[in-house]
């Protein structure tokens, strides 16, 4: 399920594994990097409880999906499972929320500094 600011992702009943997690993000304005990207995500991966927090760049915004796949996969998430690979329509949703709350367009320039800052 996905509204601007949240998208909700949840196992199917009796599916293996079992999960439920929550992914919110807000624009924010800092005061050395300019617009940036926080998110909070959290969740409960075969009844472990957790919680994460991420900034990305403006312009590395656009790999929250990989970001937060490697966090549910420390969790416990299966990789192969993939919090991206069901409901893909939701994901480009939320990237074109994001693309829109960041005021950016295809081809703005990427400084590669952030890509290695920006791996939690």
């Amino acid at each position: 399920m996905f509204e601007p600011g949240h998208l909700h992702r949840a196992s199917l009943p009796g599916d293996e594994p079992c999960y439920a997690i929550d992914l919110y993000y807000e624009v924010r304005s800092d005061p050395v990097e300019g617009k940036v990207l926080e998110l909070r995500m959290s969740g409960v991966v075969e009844k472990r409880p957790f919680e994460e927090r991420f900034t990305l760049h403006r312009d590395t915004a656009f790999n929250f999906a990989s970001v937060a796949s490697r966090l549910a996969s420390r969790h416990g998430l299966p990789s192969e499972q993939g919090l991206i690979l069901t409901h893909h329509d939701e994901y480009d949703r939320m990237f074109d929320d994001i693309r829109e709350k960041l005021e950016t367009q295809a081809g703005d320039p990427i400084n590669l500094d952030h890509v290695e800052k920006d791996r939690p």
